[in-house]
Formats: C-alpha cells, structure tokens, sequence
C-alpha cells in the first residue's frame, strides 16, 4: 500500500532543521503483515529525544529510515498466527520487541530481548527483512516500529492492547514517556512510600518519573533541570522542590534540602556531566538510575571506592525496565485515576508534515512532547 512517511535522508545536518530538512515528507511503500505481525493505523505519535539523537548522529542508524517510536494507533488487519490482536483494537507500540524464549525474556526482562535487540540494530523487524521501500529501494524500521507515519507494520510483541475509551494522544505516550520514566521508578529504582527522590532531566521521561514519584509517596521529589519553564511544569507534576543545576551550589543545595542525599536519583539526560551530577547527589547506601542514552563514545568517571565502602548503587533502566503488557496497563490506571496527570506532557499537536521544525523545538528545549495528530 501507499502511504505518507517521515524519512530520515542524513544523519547530522545541522540545524534549524526547519531550513536543512534531514526528514522528507514522502510517498512510500508498506507492505502487509506477515507471520505473527500486525498492520495498524497511526493516529498519534510523539517526537522524543530519543528520535532526536539520531537525527543529530548521537545515536546513529542505517539510512534511509523511517522513523518514530513512540505512538498508538488502530488494528486495520492481522498477519497468520497472529492470536492478540484483531481489527479494531487500540494498541500501543512498543521500541522493544520481544521474542518470548531468549535468555532476558524467560527471565521476565523483555526489554533486554536479544532477537529484539539485534533486529533493531539492524532496521529490520524481529521477523526478518523490511517492509517498507520507496521507488524500490529498501528503507530501514526505526526500533520496529516506524510510526511516522499513516501506517505500520509490526510485529505482535512491538504491540500492547489499551481500552479504546482513552484517547489515543494519551495512549502513545505511554510507549516510551510514561514508560521508561515511571517503569524507572517503580522498577528499577523502587521509590517507595516516604522516601526522598532526585530527578535530573525533565523531558518527556523525566517528568512521567516525577510523577511516577508522586504516585509512588515519595515524601521528597527533587527535579533538576537548567531551564525555569521545565521547573515549574515539575512543579505542577508532583516535585516538591526544584533545582536548577546551572547555578552555583546547586549540589550543595540538594544535599542540605535532603539530609547529605537522596535515596534514589534518577537521570535521563543522555549527559555524562548530569550523570555525575544525579550519582554526587545520592546519599551513601543509595541508588543511582539512568535512563538517558548518551552518544556511545560518552564515558562517565565516579570514585570506585564509594562503591564499596558507600554501598552505593548505579544501575541503567532501559525501556523502564518493564514488562510493557503489564506496565501500561498499571500506568493507564494511574492516569485514569488522576495519579499520573500525563496530558501535563503534551506541549502540543503537529503535523507530519511539521517534524523538522519539531526537532528544532524539542532541541532548544521549548517543548516537552509534541504530538503528530495523523487526523490533520
């Protein structure tokens, strides 16, 4: 079939991207669902940091490429042997698929998946080969998923179904946002119930974690970020105090607002630097979570002694460390609830065909997540 798609043409052209255009907006061919895949209907998907480092050459991938992650959309028809879905349902996709019978995965790890993991190293979906072309020409999956576009084809363990009664710009970010931040606190970093927090890097996934420590009953929530306007929306999500790391004796501020540290600190900046700023900032005996992907070639340096003699913990989160069958339905209750405010994230809607000026955006920090509304 024929349809409209956002790709990739090069990695790293500078900005603004609204003037160099590394994105075409192009017709393009999709093939139908094979074995055990899925054709859905993109109705949302949301530009993430993530997306972003591969337009700037942080986190390079095969071109050319079709891109987007983060997205919900409906069922339009099933491949043989598909036995989750059918047509109509309302899904989320998910950037790791999962095999089921590796190593990570029988060990409840799904989104460690090795077949899942090297499928996306290659841009090819965990089923084999691509099932997008342009005039011919084969072009890349982006995490299995490739949802900057009207449709997509996926494998049924890229997808979890959601009750169609939510709208679906708030399902979509649960694929990436809500996930990776809040399965980073309730998983990784097991924020309990009077417990003091840190979260250094208040995008889409840092603020879905403030809230997740809200939700969890952390008595302190600390949110550090360098721009006012990301500390305020922190606010509004559940911080109970805000830091600006830019300034002088912003360390020394946290430690005194936390009695020497906190218990867990959470970074998902993609920075060496707020790494180090996120591990200083854990108490001795406390834990110390990243989930931001730094360029490969990023190494950060911490004192090896206080890992021992502190009893300190540094442990990285990917995907939320989460079981996403089960983690978005538990966070989709939370928003239901009115425990995890999540349209708090929505900066706004675009089109598709807008995308490179949404990275301009997303890049300069004027936005949390923008969302490309396909009904436009």
């Amino acid at each position: 079939m024929k349809m409209k798609a956002a790709v990739l043409e090069e990695i790293g052209r500078r900005g603004p991207y609204a003037e160099t255009r590394p994105i075409s907006i192009c017709e393009v061919d999709l093939a139908g669902p094979r074995d055990r895949e899925v054709l859905i209907k993109v109705a949302a998907a949301g530009l993430c940091h993530s997306d972003l480092s591969v337009v700037n050459g942080d986190r390079p991938r095969q071109l050319p490429l079709v891109m987007g992650h983060e997205s919900a959309g409906v069922v339009q028809a099933v491949g043989p042997d598909v036995d989750q879905f059918e047509p109509g349902d309302h899904v989320v996709t998910v950037f790791v698929p999962s095999c089921g019978h590796c190593g990570p995965c029988r060990e409840g790890r799904p989104a460690l998946c090795e077949p899942g993991a090297a499928s996306n190293g290659t841009g090819l979906l965990i089923g084999g080969g691509s099932r997008l072309s342009r005039n011919g020409e084969l072009l890349y999956h982006m995490t299995g998923v490739s949802c900057f576009a009207e449709y997509a084809t996926v494998s049924q363990n890229s997808l979890v179904k959601i009750d169609s009664m939510i709208p679906l710009d708030i399902t979509a970010l649960m694929g990436c946002a809500v996930l990776t931040g809040a399965g980073a606190v309730f998983n990784t970093g097991d924020v309990c119930p009077g417990c003091s927090t840190a979260v250094v890097g208040l995008g889409g996934v840092g603020l879905s974690a403030v809230m997740a420590a809200h939700a969890a009953g952390a008595e302190k929530i600390v949110a550090v970020d360098i721009l006012p306007e990301k500390l305020k929306i922190a606010q509004q999500c559940g911080a109970t105090h805000v830091i600006d790391s830019s300034k002088k004796g912003a360390l020394e501020k946290l430690q005194d607002l936390t009695n020497g540290g906190v218990d867990t600190a959470l970074d998902f900046t993609g920075n060496v630097q707020a790494l180090r700023f996120a591990y200083d900032a854990t108490r001795r005996s406390g834990t110390t979570v990243t989930a931001g992907l730094p360029n490969p070639r990023a190494v950060v340096e911490i004192p090896a002694v206080g890992l021992t003699a502190e009893e300190r913990t540094l442990k990285g989160s990917y995907l939320g460390s989460g079981v996403p069958s089960r983690d978005i339905q538990r966070f989709l209750a939370l928003y239901a609830q009115g425990r995890m405010p999540v349209q708090k994230l929505m900066t706004g809607k675009i089109r598709l065909e807008d995308i490179n000026a949404g990275f301009d955006n997303l890049e300069a920090g004027q936005a949390i997540r923008q969302v490309i509304d396909f009904s436009q």
